[in-house]
């Protein structure tokens, strides 16, 4: 009986399989284009069809963005690369599976049961289903609309993240994209408009740039690539290297080695002549600039982009390194090609430097650079504020604008940077300006009582930057590759090359007393003291030569904002000192002295919170009153964006809100809980190392307890400022329990000295607050502090 059903399972499958088309056939009326893999498109359908000639063959598969939505709150951009896997299309019956192969986890070993056993360990995934509409001798015509039509992106997870409603596929609203669906030798493009419709309302992002906030449409991009020819040799990766790591578990790996295996992500270059002194590239890497960019900003973008080739020619490369215009026939999703590209949004926002990598290797195959357009008028404007050149009719802004142009050099090379396979280097700006890859911050001088411009941005590759290139790039024999590679960070450190980068420097609470974003010089208690000088002298000069002739006066607060807060990065560096460390990334060797870590001294640490504690005051924090008089609300036909302050008084400006949220911000540097207990730590290690009773005790002196404090109307809303922060503080959950306790005395302190001695108008009910706070733990006047706009990117 069992024989017989079996028996009937096959022959319906035979006849099944049988009853297919002929792949000829099926697709007589559409058409074909040859490729990597073969497609078809039947344009009274709208379908796009696959032809699979080499079923459970490997392969790359990279979705990415060519259209975007424009907002940078959202993060859609044009361009945006999605992930890059490693795949393979597999037949079960009368289905493929696209499966994704799970590269992370592997058995580097010649024994086929040690390998499958890693295969039936862990999991691979099943990203798509197709049905078998045809077939031949050779292979399968599967239907791939559906796939296309999909969200592969992650587009209507990205909008729910983001507060902007539920959406989901409108597949009756989505097409082909015919004109950007290619095929080339080793890859395969494809391309679709996919409509996403709203379930619900949409946030304030979508409909600030969606002609229809309910109807979003965007450009989905499927690219199929061949696996990289053999021959690419990974580099071991270092921590002092300046590469982003990547990594794998191999357990094949003897029990006396790591499991985790390390390595560099990078291009794929050798010489042509490897004895040379000087060589060309087998194959050099060229970028290719999007021909919507507009002069000046072209030129600025190639010059900065150009500056690697430097670093490649002093490891003995002779135009290793190109910078061309992409070719017309050209598609900038085409994985063959390296791309600078230009992008628009609504909001100024982040750049990127994104790279399609191999999976099973590191190998970098296509570096993807997104240039955020508004960022150079963002420069521009901070150098009118810096200047007010306007003094008549025909002031020229020659050195602003050069000022601009400037920072997107470096911008162009910094995102480059980040395609060669290099990371951040935030110290570089405490050693000469030694990396392109750090947050520059304009280094304005002061001569003579007068700001000026010159050098505001370095031109060109830095030490660094030639140090991680020799480091990638360097050819060597495999066997001196080890040596070579110990030699060259020997030598970096020899140079006293400073490098830290984004894990010990994003976070405002870190303990690196080294390496900060947006901030100048190695000393971070003077360099606070010269950016504070031209902080003041630059809000003085704000006025009407802030502003071209035909500007409301309204529009010098959009100047102002940035010089206001002109101290806001070196305050985060001068914060850091606090509770803060100083070390490098070192490893065990015998060819270098270890240093291990330090606590920054005491003296250091007191002038930190000297610095910081002023930038809250109002003597600080105050705006000169004849450019407060200038600043009217803002003028009909001009927009109050997310660049101004946000105030509590109407359309006026209102200085004490822009005071109230520049002293929230210092603060929340100060007072975060990380920080805290690390300065309570270090106090019983060094004694001259403040506690935290004195840290509290110096808040509410400065805000408090000198009840002569200068007003300039801001005296009420600070001290408010300064008692919420301290409250919160003691409040986090995150404080170690001996700091909660050294917080809450503090704090009893103050309330016996509100009780007592104080002559604030508002004693008494604060009195009472504090009797409920210490009944209940919760405090009545909490409130949110005004955020400050945005500052990153600037």
């Amino acid at each position: 009986m069992i024989r017989v059903i079996l028996l009937t399972l096959c022959m319906i499958t035979l006849q099944a399989a049988a009853a297919l088309p002929i792949i000829g056939e099926f697709t007589r009326d559409m058409q074909r284009h040859d490729g990597f893999i073969p497609f078809y498109y039947d344009q009274s359908k709208d379908k796009i069809y696959l032809e699979l000639t080499t079923l459970d063959d490997e392969l790359l598969f990279q979705t990415s963005l060519p259209r975007g939505i424009g907002s940078n709150d959202i993060g859609l951009d044009r361009g945006q690369l999605g992930d890059t896997r490693l795949v393979k299309f597999s037949r079960f019956g009368n289905k493929v599976l696209l499966r994704q192969l799970n590269t992370r986890f592997r058995a580097d070993s010649n024994n086929p049961a040690e390998q499958q056993s890693i295969e039936e360990a862990f999991a691979h995934s099943v990203i798509a289903g197709f049905e078998v509409v045809a077939s031949n001798k050779d292979g399968v015509l599967i239907d791939y609309t559906p796939y296309l039509f999909s969200d592969v992106h992650g587009v209507v997870k990205r909008l729910k993240d983001t507060k902007q409603g539920t959406f989901e596929v409108d597949a009756a609203r989505s097409g082909v994209v015919l004109a950007r669906s290619k095929g080339f030798i080793k890859n395969s493009e494809l391309e679709a408009l996919v409509t996403f419709t709203a379930k619900d309302k949409p946030g304030e992002y979508m409909q600030q740039v969606a002609p229809d906030a309910n109807s979003v449409s965007v450009h989905m991009h499927h690219s199929f690539v061949a696996l990289p020819e053999a021959g690419y040799q990974p580099r071991a990766f270092h921590p002092y290297s300046g590469y982003w790591k990547f990594s794998y578990f191999d357990y094949a790996s003897a029990i006396n080695e790591p499991m985790e295996k390390k390595y560099i992500i990078r291009h794929r270059l050798a010489k042509k002549d490897p004895a040379a002194k000087q060589s060309e590239a087998v194959e050099p890497i060229v970028y290719y600039l999007d021909p919507g960019i507009p002069e000046p900003v072209l030129s600025a973008l190639r010059d900065g982009a150009s500056w690697w080739n430097e670093a490649f020619s002093s490891i003995g490369y002779t135009n290793a390194f190109q910078v061309k215009m992409l070719p017309e026939d050209a598609d900038p999703m085409d994985v063959r090609y390296n791309v600078i590209q230009w992008v628009h949004r609504a909001t100024r926002g982040w750049s990127y430097g994104a790279s399609v990598v191999d999976p099973r290797t590191g190998e970098l195959i296509k570096g993807h650079v997104t240039l955020g357009s508004l960022r150079v008028r963002q420069d521009y404007l901070i150098a009118l504020g810096l200047t007010s050149p306007f003094t008549d009719n025909e002031s020229a802004t020659d050195s602003q604008v050069e000022m601009a142009l400037a920072r997107i050099r470096q911008l162009s090379a910094h995102e480059v940077g980040h395609t060669l396979g290099i990371a951040h280097n935030f110290a570089a700006s405490e050693n000469n300006r030694a990396s392109v890859m750090d947050y520059p911050h304009p280094l304005i001088k002061l001569e003579n009582g007068k700001l000026s411009l010159e050098g505001a941005y370095e031109s060109g590759i830095g030490e660094w930057d030639k140090h991680a290139i020799a480091y990638g790039y360097q050819d060597y024999t495999h066997a001196s590759e080890d040596a070579g590679l110990a030699q060259q960070i020997e030598s970096a450190k020899q140079q006293k090359l400073p490098y830290k980068t984004d894990v010990d420097t994003r976070a405002h609470f870190e303990a690196s007393g080294s390496g900060h974003m947006w901030d100048n010089g190695g000393d971070p208690i003077s360099a606070f003291e010269e950016i504070s000088a031209i902080r003041e002298i630059a809000l003085a000069q704000l006025g009407m030569d802030t502003i071209r002739e035909g500007q409301g006066l309204s529009a010098i607060e959009d100047v102002l904002v940035p010089i206001y807060l002109l101290h806001r990065y070196q305050l985060s560096a001068l914060a850091k000192q606090i509770g803060g460390l100083q070390y490098e990334y070192e490893i065990k060797s015998s060819a270098q002295d270890v240093s291990g870590q330090q606590i920054i001294d005491g003296e250091t640490q007191k002038k930190a919170i000297k610095q910081l504690l002023e930038a809250t005051s109002a003597n600080y924090l105050r705006i000169p009153d004849n450019l407060f008089q200038l600043i009217t609300p803002t003028i009909f036909g001009d927009d109050i964006t997310r660049e101004h302050f946000k105030g509590r008084m109407g359309r006026m400006f209102d200085p004490v809100s822009a005071a109230e949220a520049a002293a929230a911000y210092a603060f929340s540097l100060l007072l975060a809980p990380e920080r805290l207990n690390r300065l309570s730590w270090q106090r019983h290690q060094r004694r001259d190392v403040p506690d935290i009773s004195n840290l509290m005790d110096r808040i509410f002196d400065l805000h408090w307890y000198q009840e002569k404090q200068p007003d300039y109307g801001l005296k009420a809303r600070l001290q408010l400022v300064a008692l919420n922060a301290v409250v919160d503080a003691a409040n986090s959950e995150k404080l170690a329990p001996e700091v909660r306790l050294a917080m809450k005395a503090s704090l009893k302190k103050f309330s016996n000295w509100l009780s007592s001695k104080s002559r604030h108008p508002a004693k008494g009910v604060l009195s009472g607050y504090f009797e409920q706070y210490w009944q209940t733990g919760e405090w009545p006047m909490k409130f949110d502090a005004k955020p400050l706009p945005p500052g990153s990117p600037i």
